[in-house]
Formats: structure tokens, sequence, C-alpha cells
């Protein structure tokens, strides 16, 4: 036998050595996670510093379990590392006033990269979903609940935690693939989610509808491993049920509005000048552009002898690609000529918002399929009258009529955004009131304390079961 069938031997057995050992090595993380399962749950949570309404959620789903069960220990997986009980106990009360009952425990994620969108400039809703599988088996290896709570959208997280003999939770804003997303492609429409190279071509389009559908078969099979699914609206549910198939474990849960603060507003607003507020973290689907253009397009149609309006967008900014897309905003204003009438407001404290939002006639959202839209609430129980997209969470749940009464406006298109923010300007003070008020009222449903009964109710029946 001549030496390059030894080296190739050799090789052989010394890669069949190294799979065993990692094998024997998950195998033993697991064995001694189950062990060592604490009375606690784990919330997975990459981004404890993300400033919208799914961090709001992740606060008061934490206030609401240290509620139903003081002696579970409440875990926080991040990746943020200037993170502590402290400082996270600090940040929910500074920048969402939500009062936690004690600090939780943090455990610092060092593989977070791994779902970074940054890490796969291409399939990136796939590569986000397995560096998530990562992700999660370094959290529980380090650290082991009884239950896993993914309050981020993490799905493919779940049948990991299930290895871990963990029940699993979620609270899901939005399906990570929807029917919606695959007819896009399939009609070539580009979006933030279809780039216009792909759009424009039928091949690549095949393709990716391929890709996409794969991915819906392996999102369904992962999503079916929650024992308790909440999800935060219609739209989402219906989605989740149909994908998912597991409608008798699955919830409703409308998101934690703070309703009751901002109703202490005043309706009356100063028209002098006319403010207009956008609450949005600056991500490419909350579609900030098309407010801009709106705006501008109002702007030139107003007559005369109507007030300039003031549009005010405040919004958080979680890395360098969101503060890219805040300053390609402030270019753009200044491309359409109304950088006199835009402010910019990022990562405002709570106190700030509420002052923001007290001070607005009207309040815009133009992110497409909206899975709910916290800030069109906010909006509404403020005294601002909505002007939201027409699809999904708005049209669906929230800018409803309220004992008959228009609560705000839906609108798609540049032209439609740009006649509701004259249609508000130029509204009667008595019409604009009656509005305003129907629409508080409507917003009431969406409360805060509405959120604590149907989690907890949600939840109780597991824990429950758990302590027999």
């Amino acid at each position: 036998m001549g030496f390059p069938d030894w080296v190739l031997i050799s090789a052989v057995i010394a890669i069949t050595v190294l799979i065993a050992q990692a094998a024997s090595r998950l195998v033993l993380t697991v064995i001694n996670g189950r062990r060592n399962r604490k009375k606690a749950i784990g919330i997975f949570h990459p981004y404890t510093n993300d400033g919208g309404g799914g961090e709001r959620v992740l606060w008061c789903a934490v206030k609401a379990i240290q509620d139903e069960d003081p002696n579970l220990d409440c875990v926080i997986y991040t990746g943020d590392f200037d993170a502590s009980p402290d400082t996270l106990t600090a940040r929910a009360l500074d920048r969402f006033g939500v009062k936690l009952i004690h600090p939780p425990q943090v455990v610092h994620l060092h593989k977070r990269k791994w779902v970074e969108e940054t890490t796969y400039p291409r399939f990136t809703m796939i590569g986000q979903s397995f560096g998530s599988i990562y992700l999660a088996w370094e959290a529980l290896g380090k650290y082991t609940p009884l239950y896993y709570f993914d309050t981020s959208g993490y799905a493919f997280t779940y049948p990991v935690a299930r290895t871990f003999g963990c029940k699993v939770f979620c609270y899901t804003h939005y399906p990570t693939i929807s029917l919606d997303m695959l007819s896009r492609v399939r009609g070539r429409s580009s979006m933030y989610n279809n780039d216009s190279l792909i759009a424009r071509s039928a091949i690549l389009s095949r393709f990716k509808v391929i890709y996409y559908a794969l991915f819906n078969c392996l999102y369904g099979i992962v999503g079916s491993y929650a024992h308790l699914a909440m999800v935060n609206s219609s739209w989402t549910q219906s989605h989740i049920e149909k994908l998912w198939g597991i409608p008798a474990r699955i919830r409703r849960v409308y998101p934690p509005c703070d309703t009751s603060g901002l109703q202490m507003l005043p309706l009356e607003k100063s028209m002098k000048p006319p403010k207009i507020v956008s609450v949005a973290q600056f991500r490419p689907e909350k579609a900030h552009p098309l407010q801009l253009e709106a705006f501008a397009v109002a702007i030139k149609k107003l007559d005369q002898d109507l007030p300039r309006p003031k549009i005010q967008l405040v919004g958080s900014c979680r890395n360098e690609a969101d503060e890219k897309r805040l300053q390609n905003l402030k270019d753009l204003a200044i491309k359409l000529d109304v950088d006199d009438h835009v402010e910019f407001h990022k990562n405002v404290l709570y106190s700030d918002l509420i002052r923001l939002l007290g001070g607005a006639v009207a309040g815009i959202h133009s992110m497409t399929d909206e899975h709910f839209g916290i800030s069109v609430v906010e909006y509404m129980a403020s005294g601002a009258i909505p002007i939201a997209h027409n699809s999904a969470g708005p049209r669906m749940d929230i800018v409803l009529p309220e004992d008959g009464k228009q609560t705000g406006f839906l609108a798609k298109s540049v032209e439609e955004f740009a006649e509701a923010i004259i249609e508000v300007i130029k509204m009667p003070e008595n019409e604009r009131l009656e509005m305003a008020a129907a629409a508080r009222k409507r917003a009431s449903m969406f409360s805060e304390q509405r959120f604590y009964e149907d989690f907890k109710a949600a939840v109780r029946p597991i824990f429950h079961n758990d302590t027999k």
C-alpha cells in the first residue's frame, strides 16, 4: 500500500474522530442542559435596544410573567453586552414606562452576528434562520430554562429548545414568510424584500419563488414545535394558522399600547403649525421615503391661505444600516425641498415621545402589511388622526369605525397619503375633534391592561399544568 493511501486513510480516520467528538459534545451539552434545567423562563430577544413595539412587548411580557408567577425567574438572552439587570430595568421604565417587579437575569450571547442581516447579503431569510439555530444553541447551552420564550420571531430555534426539554412559547409579531410575499415575487413586484434586479428578471423571479416555497415548507415545520403561539393581530393569526397548522395552540394577544397615559393628553391641538408625527424604527419596510414624498406633494397642493404643516419623524437606529437610512432620509428631504418643514428625532426618551404625540394633529404610518401597528394606536390614543397604510393590522384591527364614526384614514399610494394629509389640515375643528374622540375610544381596546390580562390567560394553563 503506497504512501498516498496511508495519508488518505489517516485523513478519513481523523475526520471521523473529529465528527464523533463534535457529535458527543453536542449530545453532552443537551444531556447536561436537560438535567440542569432551571425553574425559569428564558426569553430569546437578541436585540434589547431596538426601541420599537417589539421591545415594548418584551418588557410588558416580563412584567406579566413576574406578576403571574413571582417565583419564576425571567432570563433575557441578549447580544447587547452593555445590558445588565439594572440597565434593562431602567430602560424598560425610561423608554416605555414599564416598571418591572424585579430586575431580570441576563445571559450574554457572543454569536449574534449569525442573525445579522448584513452577514447575509443574499439569501438573508434562510441565512438568518439557520444562524438563529446556532445562536439558540449557545443560549440554551449556557442556561437551560424550563420555559423558552421567543419574542423576536426566530421560529427555527423552537426544535432546538424542544431538544433541550423546554416548553416553547412565542409571541409572533409577523410571519417570517407569508403568502403575500410569495404573490409579490410571482407578480415581480419590487419592494424592500424583493430586489428590483430580481423583479425585472423572469428567470430570477422563478428561482426566488422556488426558494420561498421551500422556506415556506421549513417554516411551517419548525413553527409547529411551539406549545403556545401568541400572535398580535388578526392578519398575523390568519397567516400563522395556515403556515404552522396548529390553530388550537394559537392565541391572539393584542400588543400593549400606553392608551391610558396618552388618553390624558388634550384633543385640542395647535395648528400653528399643524404637526404630523411619524413613529417607526428607521428600517426599510417602514417606508419613510413614501411619507416624505407624500408630504412634499401635500405642501404643493395646499391652498396658500392654509398653514404649512411640519412632519416629525421619530424613530430608533439599531445599527449602521439604520443610521445610513436616516441620513438618506435627511438627504431626500433636501432633494424634495421640504427640509425646512421636517424634523428628525432619533432614540428619544419615552417622555419626549409623549410630548411629540401630544403636539401632533395627525400621525402617519406607511408600512405595507404592518402586522399590527402599535404606533397607529398611540396616535389614536393621543388624539392625533391616524393616516395608515390600507393593509393588514391597521385595516383589519385598528382604523375601524367606532360607534359608526370614522376614526382615521387609510391610504396606499403617495397621492392617497397626500390627500389624507390635506384632508386633516383642511378639516373644521369640530369635525377633527369628533374623529379624534372616536379614534381615542377605539384605541382603548388595545391597552396595556388588556395585554396583561390576555397574556396571563394564555400562559396560565401551561404554568398551571407544570405545577401539578
